[in-house]
């Protein structure tokens, strides 16, 4: 089975750590056992409790090591390891780990030139519209940008997590025990585009 995925990128700010918690919350919503794995050195591990995913440290290399050890012996779980902005050596050694790599991206033209030069560096990964608008003007204005500038990519590209304020309760230290539907529906898409991914690996 397809398991590891990184949640990577050159800059910071787009979005990796919130994708990364929504994805395994969508895949707990999807009935699948998945781990959160943190890998930033600025960033506090968050607490277990009311999450329907396990959240681990792995800021340490060795215990990076011993994690993924033994998610190899659960093939049944998924693994996504949330990576930091500005570290390229980890952003490669993460590529070559994993099954299928995540890089975020909001509508910025800053962030959309680095994506582009990250999607050219790692040509199996994809991209993920992050933090994406949702007045209806400036998601049209958005789409044009990404016609523009990401034509040549839009196959290599999932299918934009929209802004949600919510989405920060899943990145606070103990999240609160019930989540809002919109949440829930934002993580579901997400985990199953992944899913679909993987499964034509």
């Amino acid at each position: 089975m397809r398991q590891l995925i990184c949640v990577i990128g050159n800059k910071g700010g787009t979005g990796k750590t919130s994708i990364s918690h929504l994805l395994c919350h969508g895949f707990g919503l999807l009935g699948k056992r998945s781990i959160s794995i943190l890998t930033d050195a600025s960033r506090e591990p968050l607490a277990q409790a009311h999450r329907n995913y396990t959240t681990l440290d792995g800021r340490d290399p060795m215990k990076l090591n011993r994690i993924l050890a033994k998610l190899k012996a659960m093939p049944d779980w998924y693994g996504v390891i949330d990576g930091a902005g500005g570290h390229p050596e980890l952003d490669r050694k993460f590529y070559e780990l994993s099954d299928l790599s995540l890089l975020p991206f909001r509508d910025s033209h800053e962030d959309i030139r680095t994506v582009r030069h990250d999607l050219d560096a790692y040509p199996e990964a994809l991209g993920v519209p992050s933090q994406w608008p949702t007045n209806p003007w400036q998601q049209l204005a958005a789409e044009r940008t990404l016609d523009d500038l990401m034509q040549s990519y839009r196959p290599r590209l999932l299918e934009p997590v929209y802004m949600l304020s919510a989405s920060k309760l899943l990145l606070e230290c103990a999240i609160p025990a019930h989540i809002p539907t919109a949440v829930h529906n934002v993580s579901r898409s997400l985990a199953r585009q992944v899913v679909e991914r993987l499964e034509k690996l």
